[in-house]
């Protein structure tokens, strides 16, 4: 059962929040599909996932496509079962352009702490790989790495 459970407090949804970002950058499809519920529901940009399976293969897919993948995630607001965060990622291509991805995420959890939908709305930025701004070795981000607000994101 993932912790923290509803409902949510500013300290159990600032740990939720970084909970989430640190499963999704293991880019461990599976092992970030277990925080959802079995027939979660997702809307990621245009496309629609529901359930374990069809999150395994969106992240799947994802991870294939979006390389070196560093992600940062931030509280915006919460109640009782509720999640909204703001987060960023870089990325780069098999052509080696990389990118700033921007987005919102709204969560919805059950009474167990699992995901049950996840709305997000994400847009690209092309950038130089010299403006990029998330340098730590794949993987978890440091504790003493910046956020978004200290980086002016």
């Amino acid at each position: 059962m993932p912790a923290p459970l509803p409902p949510f407090t500013n300290e159990t949804a600032t740990k939720k929040v970084r909970l989430a970002e640190d499963g999704w950058n293991s880019r461990d499809p599976q092992r970030v599909s277990l925080v959802y519920t079995p027939d979660s529901q997702w809307r990621n940009r245009a496309e629609f996932v529901t359930g374990r399976a069809e999150i395994v293969a969106f992240l799947t897919r994802k991870w294939a496509k979006e390389l070196d993948y560093r992600l940062i995630k931030e509280l915006w607001a919460f109640t009782d079962n509720r999640i909204a965060v703001r987060f960023a990622y870089e990325w780069h291509d098999d052509s080696s352009n990389w990118f700033r991805s921007y987005g919102n995420e709204n969560w919805e959890f059950d009474a167990e702490g699992l995901m049950q939908r996840r709305f997000a709305c994400i847009n690209d930025l092309p950038i130089k790989e010299s403006d990029r701004k998330f340098h730590w070795p794949l993987g978890r981000r440091p504790d003493d790495h910046p956020g978004l607000s200290d980086l002016g994101l």
